[in-house]
């Protein structure tokens, strides 16, 4: 057997990143979900965990900021088929709503079993959260649309009463059952918000899409709420202000136990053009990966997290720039861990 060489070339048929940890040895155990039946502008996000994994294979394992991140074990199942036959049967259902912008009389039908699907995609992603987080693992959640982050993020906030969501993302993600679908991935925290009150607090970053309506359900949260909007974030620095400090503030509200919860989308788009709904402005990798440095350098502990919206175009460009998000995840998720 060759000995394994972390500054070598990865097998063309190993594990994420090159690795061949077992579920097992793992502490960081990620779940593809390939489910993004409800997305309504571009598509292609169901094929972000295996465009994920096969990228991921190029990243270098030694990173400036973390460390060795491999030596936490981490893995990534292999997905459930069920959940992508989930997605091309809810997907083809939901084209017809999508395309007149809501539901007609004739869709209940329809929604009702879409809405099923993405139940079905729910009690998945809870099951295989909470069993990981019983053995005291980190899941990680790679999607698919946003909407697939709900299960594993209520069973989290069942581990950890109080639990606070670092949320990067272009949109606010607050519309009640957008387009008439109850789990629409514009409705994720909405409904964390509606349907977990474990969750203690939403910290928002890098929002700059968003209706009037959510902007009236953000100022009416009584603080449970907390959006930096992207366009606050840039007049303070073009006043002067540090983006260091920035994050800090962003951080300091979350409590100890936190989920981080990211929409590639949040980043520039020209670092995720495919995405489902990309939006101008947006943070840089370096801010991405210094909010992050932030977040491990607060003590706080990382109990699971997301990145969602990942869309492979015909190039490997957003699967390469997601590949390397998803290794700073694992990074700060393991950063408190090897500290305890």
């Amino acid at each position: 057997m060759v000995a394994f060489d972390p500054s070598g070339a990865a097998p063309p048929d190993s594990g994420i990143f090159g690795l061949s940890c077992s579920e097992q040895d793992a502490a960081i155990v990620l779940i593809p979900i390939p489910f993004a039946a409800t997305a309504s502008y571009g598509c292609g996000s169901e094929k972000g965990p295996e465009a994920i994994l096969a990228a991921s294979r190029q990243v270098d394992l030694y990173d400036r900021q973390f460390g060795r991140i491999y030596e936490a074990g981490i893995c990534m199942l292999d997905p459930d088929p069920v959940l992508l036959a989930a997605h091309e049967q809810a997907r083809l259902l939901c084209l017809p709503i999508l395309a007149r912008g809501g539901p007609a009389a004739e869709d209940r039908a329809a929604i009702a079993a879409v809405d099923a699907a993405g139940a079905l995609v729910n009690g998945i992603a809870h099951a295989l959260a909470a069993g990981l987080l019983a053995q005291g693992k980190i899941p990680g959640i790679v999607g698919g649309d946003h909407s697939v982050a709900f299960g594993a993020i209520r069973a989290a906030a069942e581990r950890h009463p109080g639990l606070g969501v670092l949320h990067v993302d272009a949109h606010a993600d607050l519309r009640d059952a957008y387009e008439g679908l109850q789990w629409s991935h514009a409705s994720i925290f909405h409904n964390v918000l509606a349907s977990i009150p474990a969750v203690r607090r939403l910290v928002q970053v890098g929002i700059r899409d968003f209706s009037e309506g959510e902007l009236r359900a953000i100022e009416r949260s009584g603080g449970r709420v907390i959006t930096h909007f992207d366009q606050d974030w840039r007049r303070r620095q073009f006043a002067g202000e540090g983006f260091d400090a920035l994050c800090k503030e962003a951080v300091g509200a979350l409590p100890d136990a936190v989920w981080i919860s990211i929409d590639i989308d949040g980043l520039d788009p020209s670092l995720c053009p495919h995405t489902g709904t990309p939006v101008p402005g947006g943070l840089s990798f370096a801010e991405l990966a210094h909010l992050l440095q932030t977040v491990a350098e607060s003590g706080r502990e990382v109990v699971g997290f997301d990145l969602v919206e990942v869309a492979p175009g015909k190039d490997e460009w957003d699967a390469n720039v997601g590949a390397r998000v998803l290794y700073k995840l694992c990074g700060v998720a393991a950063r408190r861990r090897a500290q305890i």
